[in-house]
C-alpha cells in the first residue's frame, strides 16, 4: 500500500521534470536562434558600411565613388551581388536538411555578407543619422512582436497565411511599380510593407517555438534553429527598409 500511496507523487516528480527539461531546452534553443540572427544582422551591417567606406570619398564636401565605388555601383557587378544572396537563401532553404549543421552556418554568415554589400547603397541614399534612427526603431518594434509572438496563447497561424499573401503582394506591386514610377503606390507598399512584416516577426517567433522538440537530436536541432534564425532576420532587414523608406531623411 505505501508503494501505492508513493506512485503518483513519483510520476508527478517525473512529470514536472519532462516539463522542466522542456522549458530550459526550448530557453537554450530560441536563445540559440536569436544569438545567430543577431550575429547575422551584425555581419551585414559591418559589411554594408565598409563596403560604402571603401567605395566612396567625399571631397570638398560632396559624395563622390571611387574607382572600387563604380565597379560596384554602376556596372554589372552589382547585378551579382543582387541576385547571389537570393540564390545562397534558396539553396539554404531547399539543401538545409542534407547540410551539416557547419555548413549552414557558413551558408548563413556568407548570405548575410553579400547581403550587406548589396545594401550598401542605402548608405549613398539616405542619412547615416536616419539609418541609425530607423535602426532602433526596428529594433524596438522587433523585439515586442517577437516577444509578444513567443509569450501569446493564441494561434498565429491564419494571421501568418494572411501576412505571406500579402508579402506576395509587395512584391507584385513593388515590379509593377519599377514600370509606373508612382510615389502613391510607394508610400502604400512601404505601409503594407511594415505591416506585413511586423506581424510576421510574432507568427514566426511562435513557428519557431512549436518546431521545437525536446526529442530532437543536435543535428535537426541546429538546423531548426539555423532557419528560425534565418525566418526571424529577414523579418528584421525587410522591416528595416520599409521603416527607412517611410522615415528615412534623404541626402
Amino acid at each position: 500500500m505505501a508503494n501505492l500511496d508513493n506512485q503518483p507523487a513519483r510520476y508527478g516528480a517525473t512529470a514536472a521534470g519532462a516539463v522542466g527539461a522542456i522549458d530550459e531546452g526550448l530557453r537554450a534553443h530560441m536563445l540559440r536562434v536569436y544569438n545567430y540572427m543577431a550575429v547575422g544582422l551584425a555581419l551585414t551591417g559591418i559589411t554594408a558600411y565598409l563596403t560604402f567606406a571603401l567605395a566612396t570619398t567625399t571631397e570638398d564636401g560632396t559624395l563622390k565613388l571611387t574607382d572600387l565605388g563604380v565597379t560596384l555601383y554602376t556596372g554589372p557587378l552589382l547585378w551579382v551581388f543582387m541576385i547571389a544572396p537570393l540564390a545562397l537563401v534558396f539553396l539554404l532553404s531547399w539543401r538545409i536538411g542534407r547540410m551539416s549543421v557547419g555548413a549552414a552556418q557558413v551558408t548563413f554568415w556568407a548570405y548575410a555578407a553579400l547581403l550587406g554589400i548589396s545594401l550598401s547603397t542605402i548608405f549613398l541614399v539616405y542619412t547615416m543619422a536616419s539609418i541609425t534612427q530607423v535602426f532602433f526603431i526596428t529594433a524596438a518594434t522587433f523585439g515586442v512582436m517577437s516577444l509578444w509572438g513567443y509569450t501569446t496563447k493564441r494561434d498565429l497561424t491564419a494571421m501568418g497565411s494572411f501576412l505571406m499573401m500579402g508579402v506576395i503582394g509587395i512584391v507584385i506591386a513593388m515590379v509593377v511599380n519599377l514600370f509606373l514610377g508612382s510615389e502613391a503606390l510607394s508610400f502604400a507598399i512601404s505601409i503594407i510593407g511594415v505591416i506585413a512584416f511586423t506581424g510576421l516577426a510574432a507568427y514566426d517567433t511562435q513557428k519557431i517555438k512549436e518546431l521545437y522538440s525536446v526529442n530532437d537530436d543536435g543535428t535537426l536541432t541546429g538546423r531548426k534553429a539555423i532557419m528560425g534564425a534565418l525566418s526571424l532576420y529577414l523579418d528584421f532587414v525587410n522591416l528595416f527598409l520599409f521603416l527607412l523608406r517611410l522615415l528615412g531623411d534623404r541626402r
